[in-house]
C-alpha cells in the first residue's frame, strides 16, 4: 500500500514544578543556533530521566516551546532562552507545540490527511 506521512500540530499548556535537577530537559534553537531550517524557535532536545518533565510525561523530545510563564520565545538568542528558563521560578507554565506524525493511505476518500 502506498502512503505518506503528514504531521498533526497541536498545542498544549504544561505546568511543571522545578525539581532538584531543574525542569528536567535540555533545549536547542534560537536566532543564533537554528535547530530547524528557517525557524529560530526553541525545541526540546532531551528529556532527563526522572526529571520534572519526564515524571509529568507530556513534554516530548522535538516539541517546540512557544512560551514560558506567558513570555513568548520568538526571536531570542539561545542563551537568552536558557536564562529565561533558569529564572522562571519554581512553578513554570510552558506553552508547547507537539508535532505528531500521521500515516495516510493513498486512495481512500476523505482520509484525515487531506
Amino acid at each position: 500500500m502506498n502512503g505518506r506521512v503528514d504531521y498533526l500540530v497541536t498545542e498544549e499548556e504544561i505546568n511543571l514544578t522545578r525539581g532538584p535537577s531543574g525542569l528536567g530537559f535540555n533545549i536547542v534553537g534560537g536566532t543564533d543556533q537554528q535547530h530547524v531550517s528557517n525557524d529560530s524557535g526553541i525545541y526540546v532536545s532531551r528529556i532527563k530521566e526522572n526529571g520534572a518533565a519526564a515524571l509529568d510525561g507530556r513534554l516530548q523530545e522535538g516539541d517546540k516551546i512557544l512560551s514560558v510563564n506567558g513570555q513568548d520565545l520568538k526571536n531570542l538568542l539561545h542563551q537568552d532562552a536558557v536564562d529565561l528558563f533558569r529564572n522562571a521560578g519554581y512553578a513554570v507554565s510552558l506553552r508547547v507545540q507537539h508535532r505528531v506524525g500521521v500515516t495516510c493511505a493513498i486512495g481512500f476518500l476523505h482520509h484525515p490527511c487531506e
